[in-house]
């Protein structure tokens, strides 16, 4: 384990809106309702028991679990509501603490040097991560249930015909990225700015990192300028922006958590998970979610792309993975027949 990262200072973690892939988390659709940012202070749901109503979806690689619910029915018929629960990373400190006392054992096996036991940690050890969905639309339920994956390549030409209309087409909020943006919200969060409005950028600690070690480092640029969707939108008059973003948000990072930039991937998603540019930097060894080759762009490969081609990402063929119940996927695949 990497020794922890110093402590946030009067940081806050914002709770959560609705919005976006689990995966991930960058995954900013887990916001309970409102504007706000959480405290050390007990808090409540945002609603009335819990019925569960289906296993969405299930990692024991990963120690994740997402629920579909009923709540409020005591009032009424009830509203969606989904929970996802995540163990919480090991914090070196506590846990050599716990081993130097008398913890509370059961003994599963013993064979000679070997032995299994099951310990019941404290309070302060055994936290879940719960985020919450609520109100959850049918969008929300179908997005975390689990659905095979199908490899698609999108054209230059496809992206304009079918998956930008297919976009637009979409009620996608991204309120809570300009929430951010204009310091409404998280503000306290911010590692990093860069405060012009065409070239800078915000750095803030992706919701999926608890900031209590650096394995699993995860932190997301966000750039000022509006407008800017994805890779595709990306010419050679946004290299100063990604240039600052590559620099500025490592030196950042370096200065704070003290992690050199060869030991950070850093890196965009095509087809991201919300629709308004952003980077992302995670420790070079920790599996991110959508880290792998069929989604994730190096940033500085990006940049020397578009030195050498200005229309780079607006020709290239892109090939990435949608889910079985994606309507864009028929469509790419249909395109790709004729």
């Amino acid at each position: 384990m990497a020794d922890a990262a110093p402590p946030p200072s009067k940081r806050k973690r914002e709770l959560a809106d609705a919005g976006k892939e689990a995966s991930g988390t960058e995954d900013k659709d887990a916001k309970v309702a409102g504007v706000g940012n959480g405290t050390s202070a007990p808090a409540h749901f945002p609603f009335s028991g819990f019925r569960v109503k289906k296993v969405l979806r299930e990692s024991a690689r990963d120690k994740i679990l997402f629920l579909h619910g009923k709540v409020n029915e005591a009032s009424g018929d009830g509203e969606d509501a989904i929970v996802i629960l995540e163990k919480t990373p090991f914090q070196v400190e506590q846990v050599a603490q716990l081993l130097m006392g008398s913890p509370e054992l059961q003994l599963q096996f013993s064979n000679d040097i070997y032995s299994t036991y099951h310990m019941f940690p404290p309070r302060q050890l055994s936290d879940v991560k719960t985020t919450v969905v609520y109100p959850a639309t049918e969008k929300h339920l179908q997005k975390y249930l689990r659905q095979d994956l199908h490899l698609v390549r999108e054209t230059g030409d496809d992206y304009k015909s079918i998956t930008l209309p297919h976009l637009e087409s979409q009620s996608l909020s991204i309120q809570w990225v300009y929430n951010i943006l204009d310091k409404k919200a998280e503000a306290d969060r911010i590692v990093f700015e860069n405060p012009d409005p065409a070239d800078g950028f915000v750095l803030i600690p992706d919701l999926k990192w608890n900031q209590q070690q650096l394995d699993d480092l995860y932190l997301i640029a966000i750039c000022h300028r509006r407008g800017l969707r994805s890779l595709r939108d990306l010419t050679a008059e946004h290299l100063p922006l990604l240039r600052n973003i590559l620099r500025e948000g490592q030196e950042a990072i370096l200065q704070r958590y003290q992690v050199q930039g060869d030991r950070l991937r850093v890196y965009l998603h095509y087809l991201p998970s919300y629709y308004h540019l952003h980077v992302h930097f995670t420790a070079l060894g920790f599996e991110a979610p959508g880290a792998g080759v069929e989604r994730a762009h190096l940033l500085a490969e990006v940049i020397e792309n578009l030195e050498r081609d200005p229309a780079h990402y607006q020709q290239r063929t892109l090939t990435f993975a949608l889910r079985a119940d994606d309507p864009l996927l028929a469509r790419l695949q249909e395109a790709q027949k004729s």
